[in-house]
């Protein structure tokens, strides 16, 4: 049985799960014992703490040239010390290029059937790469389980079945007989799908994983080889998935060089000379507004952008204000809001919000959502694995120096400590009260565990601004909350003109940073968040060109 042959069930079932839209989760994500196994979790911690101090050497590209790694954990402010095998630009594009020239031959089931075992094979490793998840990003153990491994496996698939229907979806060969009276003209014509060339794929110190892999798995499925360029505070995560693909195509005799990991430090970036170089078609990138929109306007190249976004809430009525603003405070603790879907702006009408018992006033609601906000911060089984820790220094800068701002602040920022990490960087979410006129301040993203409460005239003033703030600085996400059936009609076409998708009246446990493979779109690439969407046909078609041959067909005699 061929690799194809072994996974052609599941990829099915990946294509169906496309097209229905309803729930598909091929790799689990609760991290049971039963489903993985009584010692992957001690296994995959084990793992990762060997790998502390060493050279990474489970990659089999060739032609490196030294070893650099500058990871620092956000739980223990320490380096990671981990090495990796570091190689020029030119050398990472004469790989890709050699190896391309095989990859692009290759067919694309027996593509489909590589990537899907290297998929496979990652499942053994999802504790691993979720430790180096935590002791890179700063996720929590849970999330970085979660997003690093099931999840993104799963953004990977659907990556490889949307690439692979697009690839089959029209026919290899047809006889193509004109009737032309008393003869017919016959062709015989053939079609091939054609791969662009070179994919880089940029990662983010956020989602190493997540982030990137979809572009990973897109590009390789339609024929072209990959240099994945992590972020250099994110590396170890995204290395465990390029060494399983290399282990696979070594295997099944094919060029490791196929997918390569192009490394490098803080000091000596390399993202430019790889973006600006003639012989790369394809980038995916997942970062900053003004980078994206540097590589969206390079000539020559075929870009997918996931940039920076204002996400917005719209609380205009609610069936309990409790269990709304409960939902709400654990969107902004998740991962101390350092999420591209976290919420940012609250719209909400001075004149309060309608319930069943009553109108609750704006001052009632901020008490409710601070007071829900430090409840579960408070909470010594929740909090510290809620909130994880703060990647970035100057992400911690950003949410002390949002208390300064112009505006009633209603809840302070504080650091609060893990039970096993006393080093950790964490901050505590700010809540700060502000008016609809400062649109100076909210109309641009502020990156981390900061939630801004607007007060406007009413709700229409409400969506009129979520709109704006998504038309003109780009939104991922966007919640509202109401009763009234046509605010909720009249919310969500103003929201899809600015082509925002709307989690309506969220409570319990579902919240609306959070995105399904097979069923979300993540991004719709309609705003200047991003100008691509995971995963749409688009997202995987434009990676490759359809080219046409035809030759009269020989006549006999």
């Amino acid at each position: 049985m061929n690799l194809f042959e072994k996974h052609e069930a599941l990829l099915k079932k990946a294509m169906d799960a496309l097209h229905a839209r309803t729930f598909f989760a091929a790799f689990p994500e609760h991290p049971a014992p039963a489903i993985y196994g009584e010692t992957a979790d001690a296994d995959g911690q084990a793992h990762f703490k060997n790998q502390l101090g060493k050279k990474f050497e489970e990659l089999k590209q060739t032609h490196t040239t030294g070893w650099g790694g500058q990871e620092e954990s956000p739980y223990t402010q320490e380096p990671l010390s981990v090495l990796y095998p570091m190689a020029s630009v030119d050398t990472l594009i004469s790989n890709a290029t050699k190896a391309f020239h095989t990859w692009r031959k290759v067919a694309a089931n027996e593509r489909a059937g590589i990537l899907l075992e290297s998929l496979e094979r990652m499942k053994k490793r999802f504790f691993e790469i979720a430790y180096a998840t935590m002791h890179t990003t700063g996720q929590g153990f849970m999330m970085a389980f979660q997003a690093s491994g099931p999840h993104a496996a799963d953004r990977a698939l659907e990556a490889v079945a949307a690439g692979y229907e697009e690839l089959n979806r029209f026919p290899a060969h047809a006889l193509w007989d004109k009737p032309m009276g008393k003869f017919n003209i016959q062709l015989n014509k053939q079609w091939q799908a054609v791969p662009k060339g070179i994919s880089v794929v940029i990662g983010c110190s956020t989602f190493p994983t997540w982030n990137s892999v979809t572009g990973i798995y897109g590009s390789l499925i339609t024929g072209n080889p990959v240099i994945v360029k992590p972020h250099p505070g994110a590396i170890l995560p995204i290395a465990i998935f390029v060494a399983e693909i290399q282990k696979v195509l070594a295997e099944n005799n094919l060029d490791p060089n196929t997918c390569q990991l192009a490394v490098d430090t803080f000091d000596k970036m390399i993202t430019h000379q790889l973006a600006e170089h003639p012989s790369v078609k394809l980038i995916d990138y997942t970062g900053n507004a003004a980078f994206g929109s540097y590589l969206e306007a390079l000539p020559g190249k075929t870009v997918f952008t996931e940039k920076t976004g204002v996400n917005s809430v719209i609380i205009d009525s609610v069936d309990d204000a409790d269990k709304a603003a409960a939902n709400l405070a654990f969107s902004v603790n998740l991962y101390s809001g350092q999420m591209c879907t976290a919420p940012q702006n609250f719209f909400i009408p001075a004149a309060g919000i309608q319930s069943p018992n009553g109108k609750i006033s704006f001052d009632d609601f901020a008490q409710k959502f601070a007071g829900q906000i430090s409840s579960l911060v408070d909470n010594p089984k929740a909090g510290p694995f809620v909130l994880g820790a703060i990647q970035n220094k100057k992400t911690k800068e950003r949410t002390t120096e949002a208390e300064k701002l112009p505006g009633k602040l209603i809840l302070k920022s504080r650091t609060l400590e893990n039970p096993f990490f006393k080093n950790a960087r964490t901050a505590t979410p700010v809540v700060v009260e502000i008016t609809a006129d400062k649109k100076d301040i909210f109309g641009k993203e502020l990156f981390g565990p900061i939630a801004l409460l607007i007060k406007t005239q009413n709700t229409d003033e409400s969506i009129l601004l979520a709109q704006e703030m998504a038309w003109k600085h780009g939104a991922i996400s966007c919640a509202a909350y109401t009763t009234d059936p046509s605010v909720k009609e009249k919310i969500a076409d103003a929201m899809a003109l600015a082509t925002t998708p709307v989690s309506f009246n969220l409570t319990g446990g579902i919240y609306m940073n959070q995105n399904a493979a097979f069923s979300d779109f993540h991004v719709t690439g309609g705003n200047p968040a991003g100008n691509a969407s995971f995963t749409n046909p688009e997202y995987v078609a434009k990676r490759f060109t359809w080219v046409g041959h035809r030759e009269p067909v020989k006549q006999n005699g």
